[in-house]
């Protein structure tokens, strides 16, 4: 254009040196020339209900007079800067100033109108995909968009509409109407954002709202944010980044702000409410405090993306929203962790009255299994953990069980665990002193001890707590059913021992006698873990059936006949073997009064309710 400028301008001759008054008569001639061509072009399009009563976007009907449209207005503007610069208000700029804003009022309608028409083309999702391939200055200009693919709801659609938007921005910017431009486009944007938000069942919620809402209600609430947040800024504000970023590429300061004023508000909302749930008295449960480290965990995993796509200086209220609720549901898993602690303490329940694994059991380790699930989260939180608790127990018991390692947060939930543990196996040792049947005492403890041992085996506590716990645990388990067996057991086992001070009768009826009171005595009592129970009958087998099949066999011929045998040896080896097999299921009183045994197999451990 400005060579065609040059062409119709006259020229001095090569052998004259033009003034300076020649020289600014060339360029008002340019620029004036300039305004001509810009106010045909402009004019031409001018929004006019006479002209033009339906409105047809220049950009959908012809690209290149689009283009043209756009370079009439950097001209126009060139022209404006020169009349500017010489200090006088002439005709010709207030000519220039009134095309100008007749071309601001069509560039700010086209760009409404693509914003508006492309909505589901430019949408988050379709932008975010760019976030992991660090495109956002990757979208092909309006040259490399085949003619075929504009307006179809293809890839390359959204490339021409944010193409055209951007060269109207830049436009309407380089004009100096920055502002009425950043006005459309947040009202649309911020619209989007909002009306994204709403469908992901993101609302503002108080603590005072949080705190009377029903569990179950609140619980829902919380699944619906952990969808929503990663929705939000994996999708959304990923993508409403890159748009606003490529859009006003020109100027990083304008699109800064711009993305600024279209999701600081609602990205502080979305952090607000793990904030609110974590300052409020609904989290301060176990059950419910693994919904705490969902969010925490769901905040960490996100972390680079948040400090990438709220970066600027202007969004530093969203990262420190996010940083806050981390805190506070961090400092809220703390506090749940020290009372539950305390609550395994001050428990009074009794002892169970056949031996078995006691609930309180059950809660713990069903509890330590999903804290196991959440080692990641739990190592930052339990980071500078440290015991402080006056107790006589030796400083090795609050040692990780895998020390040594060279991840310190990981040596942290461990020992966190392993002392959690360690409070409950001390508070079963106090409930089993309190049982008169010491053989029962030392059952209680086999059982219970047993099932953490096969907890932490069974799950990732094994990872935690690591092979040497697990092994040395298990050495105590074998320990406390030795000690089991000897005092269970001592009598009918003492019996069969070769006695020469006692007659032979008499060592049949001392083992019947021992062996009666025990069996009678332990029929009540339970080993709730087949494995552990099929290995102490195995034991006592060996043990008491063995030595007494030596004497049976022995002595059995010498009453065989005329000698009344069957007052003296009541039972076959094998009999005893029966009795063995029917023991440590629960027993029950039959409606005659005789006893049965009945195999009551291990209920499954309770149900948290919460569900990873």
């Amino acid at each position: 254009m400005k060579g065609s400028l040059f062409s119709r301008s006259s020229s001095p001759s090569p052998s004259s040196t033009p003034s300076r008054m020649q020289h600014q008569t060339i360029s008002e001639t340019m620029m004036e020339d300039n305004i001509d061509f810009a106010e045909e072009m402009i004019k031409k399009w001018e929004l006019d209900s006479v002209k033009h009563p339906k409105f047809v976007s220049l950009f959908e009907h012809d690209r290149d007079e689009a283009r043209r449209f756009l370079e009439s207005v950097s001209d126009l503007q060139k022209a404006m800067h020169f009349y500017l610069k010489l200090s006088t208000k002439s005709e010709t700029l207030i000519r220039a100033q009134n095309l100008m804003k007749i071309a601001i009022k069509r560039l700010e309608k086209e760009f409404y109108s693509i914003l508006s028409a492309n909505r589901k083309k430019i949408d988050s999702e379709s932008m975010s995909y760019r976030c992991s391939t660090s495109a956002r200055s990757s979208i092909s200009d309006t040259d490399e968009v085949s003619e075929e693919d504009e307006g179809t709801n293809t890839p390359h659609a959204s490339d021409v509409a944010m193409a055209d938007l951007k060269s109207i921005a830049d436009s309407m910017i380089g004009a100096g109407y920055a502002r009425e431009c950043l006005k459309i486009y947040k009202i649309i944007r911020k619209s989007i954002i909002d009306e994204t938000l709403y469908y992901l069942h993101v609302e503002s919620s108080s603590v005072s709202s949080i705190q009377k809402m029903e569990w179950e209600v609140l619980d829902q609430k919380i699944k619906n944010w952990l969808y929503a947040f990663k929705v939000a800024v994996k999708t959304l504000f990923c993508g409403e980044r890159i748009l606003c970023d490529f859009v006003f590429s020109s100027s990083e300061r304008i699109a800064e702000s711009c993305f600024t004023e279209i999701s600081r508000d609602a990205a502080v909302n979305l952090f607000s409410f793990p904030h609110n749930f974590a300052k409020s008295k609904k989290i301060l449960s176990p059950e419910k405090m693994f919904r705490a480290l969902d969010m925490y965990e769901a905040i960490s995993d996100l972390w680079p993306e948040i400090e990438s796509i709220f970066g600027h200086e202007s969004l530093s209220v969203v990262r420190s929203e996010a940083v806050d609720a981390q805190l506070k549901l961090a400092e809220a898993v703390r506090f749940i962790l020290n009372q539950f602690e305390a609550a395994i303490q001050k428990d009074s329940s009794n002892a169970t009255a056949n031996g078995g694994v006691h609930p309180l059991t059950r809660y713990v380790m069903n509890f330590l299994i999903f804290l196991g699930d959440y080692s990641g989260p739990i190592s930052d939180i339990l980071m500078d953990w440290t015991v402080s608790a006056q107790t006589p127990l030796p400083v090795s018991y609050f040692s990780s069980p895998t020390s040594g390692s060279e991840d310190p947060s990981s040596e942290a939930v461990t020992a966190r665990l392993a002392w959690l543990i360690l409070v409950l196996i001390c508070k079963l040792d106090s409930k089993a002193v309190k049982y008169e049947d010491v053989a029962l005492s030392y059952l209680f403890l086999a059982n219970n001890l047993n099932y953490v041992v096969s907890k932490v085996r069974t799950s990732t506590l094994g990872i935690l707590m690591g092979p040497d716990w697990i092994w040395k645990h298990d050495a105590k388990v074998k320990n406390y059913i030795s000690k089991y067996e000897r005092m269970g057991w001592s009598q009918a086992m003492t019996s069969l021992v070769d006695d020469p001070t006692v007659d032979i009768p008499e060592r049949f009826r001392r083992f019947y006698a021992g062996f009666e009171e025990a069996y009678r005595k332990q029929s009540s009592w339970v080993i709730s873990d087949p494995k552990l129970r099929d290995e102490v009958k195995i034991s006592l087998s060996k043990k008491i059936v063995g030595s007494y099949r030596e004497l049976y066999q022995t002595y059995r011929g010498n009453y065989a006949t005329g000698f009344g045998v069957h007052s003296i040896i009541r039972y076959a080896p094998e009999d005893l073997d029966n009795y063995l097999s029917d023991m440590f299921f629960a027993a029950t009183a039959s409606a005659s009064g005789s006893t049965r045994t009945t195999r009551s197999y291990e209920a499954s451990p309770e149900s948290s309710s919460h569900t990873r």
